[in-house]
């Protein structure tokens, strides 16, 4: 009788697990269509960054340049998301493990950035601790140490393939196959993501709850800089963000865990449409979201960047009449009020 039940167990098993492909199947066009957009636009939102800190020395302040590390992360996490994706996968194979690896790797890392960059705010405002190379070389040995070594461990012990877009949106991760792959499943990413979700929150309530005691204090000794119009927008503008680091984080990846969670529930819902897609992008956008946050929505980058192209377009028009003009003999970056030098920049960073 046993022997029945778990015969009759592994056929419902099979044919559940032939619905889901099929499923898969009739809905992958359009949720690839949809998730590849994503990809690109996370490769340009990371790029922009990347560029943005390149191009200009005077805003590479240290929690700018977690935030370069970050996007190395998320740009290299879309890439071989796109691939994964384009290549449509149907069983294991090399470049289905080496695409798995790849964004095991640089998901993860994805993590361990997010979470070190509120560390580091944490430390610095809160704290108010120094801190030196010595932080940053453990953020670099921890945030590129440990996913390097789980990806290496699972990759050897062939735990990293072909998932049935099960867990996933088209791209290869831990190997359905494997015996212990919740283990595996929580080691490459689900593990860091539901800590993430605790850390985020917390870390940024504590250092908001800092500021504004900070305000009470100023605006209790020294009346005149609660009514100063200056520092309105700005603080209003840090707040703002402090709450949408973890918020927007938490939106993106939360399909995610869901996904996992109805997976681990042996749920056919794990394969709705609505889920697969919310689940493609925001794995994918994470880049995206922070070119928008730290990029679209800071107005010192803002500016610089809208000054430039402005500046280059004008330039291309106005080549053959003046050739002798260059954009940075035009305007006067010390004088502009829109536009700030770079003994006013460090101060506005600070708040934005």
């Amino acid at each position: 009788m046993a022997k029945g039940d778990q015969g009759c167990r592994i056929l419902r098993e099979s044919v559940l697990a032939c619905f889901r492909v099929k499923n898969v199947e009739e809905l992958y066009a359009s949720e690839r269509v949809v998730v590849l957009v994503s990809c690109v636009l996370s490769f340009v939102g990371s790029s922009l960054l990347v560029c943005t800190h390149a191009l200009w020395p005077e805003l590479r302040t240290r929690p700018r340049q977690l935030l370069l590390y970050l996007s190395l992360a998320d740009l290299l996490s879309a890439l071989s998301y796109f691939y994964g994706v384009l290549q449509d996968f149907d069983k294991t194979s090399w470049d289905c493990v080496l695409q798995g690896a790849l964004s095991t790797f640089s998901n993860t890392s994805s993590f361990f950035w997010t979470m070190a960059i509120a560390l580091y705010l944490y430390i610095t405002i809160v704290r108010g601790s120094p801190t030196g190379t010595g932080l940053l070389c453990c953020f670099h040995v921890v945030s590129w140490g440990v996913p390097l070594g789980i990806t290496v461990a699972a990759v050897a012990l062939k735990k990293i393939g072909y998932d049935a877009s099960n867990v996933s949106v088209g791209w290869c991760w831990v190997n359905l196959d494997a015996e212990d792959r919740v283990l595996w499943m929580l080691l490459t990413g689900k593990v860091w993501e539901i800590l993430a979700y605790v850390t985020l929150p917390v870390l940024y309530i504590l250092i908001k709850k800092h500021i504004n005691r900070a305000h009470a204090a100023l605006s209790e000794y020294r009346p005149i800089l609660s009514r100063a119009p200056a520092l309105q927008p700005r603080t209003s503008i840090a707040d703002k963000k402090l709450i949408l680091i973890p918020v927007i984080f938490i939106i993106l990846r939360i399909w995610s865990t869901v996904r996992f969670i109805l997976t681990l529930c042996n749920s056919p819902a794990v394969q709705n449409s609505v889920l697969v897609v919310l689940h493609g992008i925001g794995n994918t956008f994470q880049g995206g979201a922070n070119c928008i946050m730290f990029v679209l929505c800071t107005r010192v980058v803002r500016t610089r960047l809208f000054s430039s192209i402005c500046c280059c377009h004008y330039d291309e028009l106005d080549w053959p009449l003046q050739r002798s003009d260059s954009c940075w003999q035009r305007p006067e970056p010390h004088k502009d009020k829109d536009v700030p030098g770079p003994e006013r920049t460090k101060p506005l960073l600070s708040s934005t």
